[in-house]
């Protein structure tokens, strides 16, 4: 990645969302996390609601393995996953099975906190912009309310050019800053011809900073 980038990255809260559902989100969430570690940043990551989990939430430990450091505190007390749903689902549908409301003060108080302990917070969606936290809010209601810059997380899969500059439409009419695009190289793909003219398309047709996410060997 590029370390004048990672250098010059202003302290804050980022929320880091996918084109889709399967993009690779937790992946990149992890490498750029790992890269800012190593570039002497103070960083941590957050899921904002993690489902399909029981007691811990599996994208954190994904990003601790990527990062490669053992849990935090902030892991262990639930600071970082502070909402856990059990269903494989969209967060408001997940809320309805599990029979309870997403704690929303609880979330950013967890937030709050981890952004007095560290210089940068990764802040990890569910899904894409538009998936449903409840039935009158959407993840993108959220972040326009905290006024959070997005880092946007798309990939060279057949299909990732429209989802991605629809994405990038949406953020540009609620008029919200996107500080880079994150070009996933995870998971691998077959087709090469498709990844290079997606990443080049998108590189050309947007202002926005691409950033590659590299492909890590071992990490499931």
């Amino acid at each position: 990645m590029d370390i004048k980038f990672l250098e010059s990255l202003p302290g804050g809260v980022y929320f880091v969302s996918g084109i889709d559902t399967n993009v690779g989100k937790s992946y990149a969430t992890g490498i750029l996390a790992r890269e800012l570690a190593a570039a002497g940043r103070s960083v941590i990551t957050q899921k904002l609601v993690q489902t399909g989990c029981i007691g811990s939430s599996e994208d954190i430990e994904l990003h601790r393995r990527i990062m490669g450091v053992a849990p935090t505190r902030e892991d262990m007390d639930m600071t970082t996953a502070p909402e856990i749903f059990t269903y494989p689902c969209s967060p408001h549908l997940a809320t309805v099975i599990d029979g309870r409301e997403i704690d929303f003060a609880r979330i950013d108080a967890a937030t709050a906190v981890l952004s007095e302990r560290y210089d940068i917070v990764l802040l990890e969606g569910a899904g894409g912009l538009m998936v449903p936290l409840t039935d009158d809010m959407l993840t993108i209601d959220f972040v326009e309310r905290h006024r959070y810059p997005v880092l946007l997380v798309t990939s060279g899969r057949l299909g990732s050019i429209n989802h991605t500059l629809l994405s990038l439409e949406a953020l540009e009419r609620r008029g919200m800053d996107v500080t880079a695009l994150l070009y996933n190289a995870y998971p691998s793909l077959e087709d090469k011809t498709i990844e290079e003219d997606t990443r080049r398309y998108l590189e050309s047709h947007t202002s926005i900073p691409v950033m590659d996410i590299p492909l890590l060997e071992g990490i499931e």
